[in-house]
């Protein structure tokens, strides 16, 4: 039976694990530019967001795996559950924590680098003269790669020799749990030390671009129908650039031949004609690239499909929106907790002995583990939202220095360099979803799960007291359990361990970590009240430079057309068109919508 329930955990984690791959390859094949698209690049960024998705999404499998050693309504291990069984079940889920962690730190210090040169080194001119050779190349990118190998080692070699806790004052470094904390090797030392200043670095990327994609998302998808369909927005950019260069056509001819040149009448009819007929030109490609028109079928597929969802995304937004607030809520009565009701303050990254102020996604959370797989499924849309929201909050800010942007992250115009640094940046994000998540969204969870111990005098140290009659006296794990038999039973995370390591003997991690969840309410909250009342203006130089944002409308407006423009994006056929007279005359009229 436990074999049985191992493999199914197992197999839930390869089935998230096909989805990340899909949701990775989504997202580099709508952003890369089709122009520029470079193979190398493209595998690249796929692998490298395949494999920190994998990393945040194995919390779970984690958590179901040493929750299904005990019973929660019994306070106490299974019978198959030995301590040699429990140890064989940690040190695996170890094995793979190591070698995903320590795969993202080298895709993220090394490889992304090396790839970016690699592309940068590209020239055409001399690659089509065969002046370019793959080795050239090779060392060209590799010399500018020797900056993060050396990175790399002055990381770990600070891991390895950096004094760790010295601050070791106070009754909890004497509990079982804070004595486990502190004891690891060098390697480990220096692993946990490149990872946690990896995270540092992720929290101070996720506190800006995930916290205004975490608003930004559901109130995208409430105004993201358009009030004019594909379909009608090129049948009347296509008849207004006709009658544009029709009438350019009579000015041309009524004034060829004139010996005095063209009147200045019509000399300034004629500019402001041309300076029309080139945002028409540009809107009909606008029009076009919405439809889905010279772009492969997958691309056409997805277009028909989001114009088929596109009423579903209101409702979508709608709840979306409840979501983030409630999760936002629930990390804000964490972070009060933790800064109140910590054990060890700073001196451990504001470890929380036990819940004090309840967390409602924490409870969800523990309550549904208790059937597997509902809290993965959770667990997995929650994560997804996070990696939505940071890709949403990259798209709206771009990829700046201070204020200077350098890169802009848009669907179907994203160079190679700015998706090997989106990608970069995504890494780091994920690797601070998995800290909020294990910290601060649902810590009883991601440290224990529904694991409970029956706290009651034992007869022999290894002895696991029966409560099937008292049912007053199961407790739930948690960190600062000083009982006996809570050590017998309480298995903790190795997710929620290491992270703690991390916190414990690095506390100034833990400390930068723990307040920039502050930073990241605040963006929450300044970005979503902006955002419900203000809509954004079209801007003229993404146009210029083949934009697809279209402009914005207020919140739940014009629902009528948009249901209508909805159809006709399905239907690929435009509405049949009014006469130009009569659309002038209505476009007059001040009492029209």
């Amino acid at each position: 039976m436990a074999l049985i329930q191992s493999a199914l955990i197992w197999v839930v984690y390869a089935v998230a694990l096909v989805l990340t791959f899909a949701t990775a390859s989504i997202f580099v094949y709508v952003y890369q530019s089709p122009k520029e698209r470079s193979i190398t690049v493209t595998i690249v960024c796929i692998f490298t967001l395949t494999s920190l998705l994998a990393t945040a999404l194995l919390l779970p499998v984690d958590v179901a795996l040493v929750s299904s050693t005990t019973s929660s309504k019994l306070g106490r291990r299974k019978d198959w559950a030995t301590q040699d069984r429990v140890d064989g079940i940690v040190k695996e889920l170890q094995i793979v924590y190591y070698f995903l962690y320590s795969l993202d730190a080298l895709l993220c210090l090394l490889v992304v680098p090396f790839t970016y040169f690699w592309h940068e080194e590209y020239d055409q001119v001399d690659a089509e003269e065969r002046n370019q050779t793959v080795g050239a190349r090779f060392l060209g990118a590799f010399k500018y790669t020797i900056a993060f190998i050396l990175l790399v080692i002055i990381l770990f070699l600070i891991g390895f020799f950096v004094p760790v806790a010295k601050d070791r004052k106070g009754a909890h470094y004497d509990l079982d749990y804070f004595r486990h904390l502190l004891e690891e090797d060098h390697g480990e030392r220096a692993l946990t030390f490149a990872l946690g200043l990896l995270i540092t670095a992720g929290c101070l990327i996720y506190v800006i671009y995930t916290a205004a994609g975490f608003a930004l998302l559901p109130i995208a998808l409430i105004k993201s129908a358009p009030s004019v369909s594909a379909p009608t927005l090129s049948a009347n950019t296509a008849s207004e650039l006709e009658h544009n260069r029709e009438r350019q056509r009579q000015l041309e001819l009524r004034n060829q031949g004139r010996e005095d040149g063209i009147p200045a009448k019509d000399r300034r009819e004629l500019e402001a004609l041309v300076r029309a007929e080139r945002t028409l030109v540009r809107r009909e490609r606008l029009a076009a690239e919405a439809s889905g028109e010279s772009q492969g079928w997958l691309m056409k597929t997805w277009t028909k499909i989001e114009a088929v969802f596109r009423p579903i995304k209101l409702i979508g937004g709608l709840l979306l929106m409840l979501v983030a607030i409630f999760v936002w809520v629930s990390m804000l009565l964490t972070f009060a907790d933790k800064a109140k009701n910590s054990v060890c303050k700073s001196h451990c990254g504001y470890i929380l002995g036990h819940v004090n102020i309840f967390n409602p996604v924490n409870w969800v959370f523990v309550q549904s583990a208790k059937v597997f797989p509902i809290d993965y499924i959770i667990f997995l849309l929650l994560v997804l939202y996070f990696f939505s929201s940071s890709i949403v909050g990259i798209a709206t800010i771009g990829i700046r220095f201070l204020w200077l942007r350098i890169f802009q992250i848009r669907k179907g115009h994203t160079s190679p360099q700015a998706l090997l640094l989106a990608t970069m940046l995504l890494a780091l994000i994920v690797l601070a979803i998995n800290y909020a998540m294990a910290m601060i969204v649902a810590p009883q969870y991601t440290h224990f799960g529904p694991q409970t111990f029956c706290d009651r005098p034992l007869r022999h140290p290894d002895d696991q007291p029966d409560c099937s009659q008292h049912h007053n006296a199961i407790k739930a794990c948690s960190e600062v359990s000083r009982s006996q038999a809570a050590s017998n039973v309480c298995t903790p995370s190795v997710v929620g361990t290491f992270i703690d390591r991390i916190t414990v003997n690095f506390s100034f991690f833990g400390a930068i970590d723990f307040w920039a969840q502050v930073a990241f309410f605040a963006v929450f909250f300044v970005v979503f009240v902006t955002s419900l009342f203000r809509t954004p203006k079209l801007d003229q130089y993404e146009i210029d430079q083949d934009a697809e944002e279209d402009e914005e409308e207020g919140l739940l407006a014009s629902t009528g057309r948009r249901f209508g423009a909805t159809w006709q994006d399905i239907t690929g056929r435009a509405k049949k068109q009014t006469p130009r007279s009569d659309r002038a005359t209505r476009d007059n009229d001040p009492d029209e919508d």
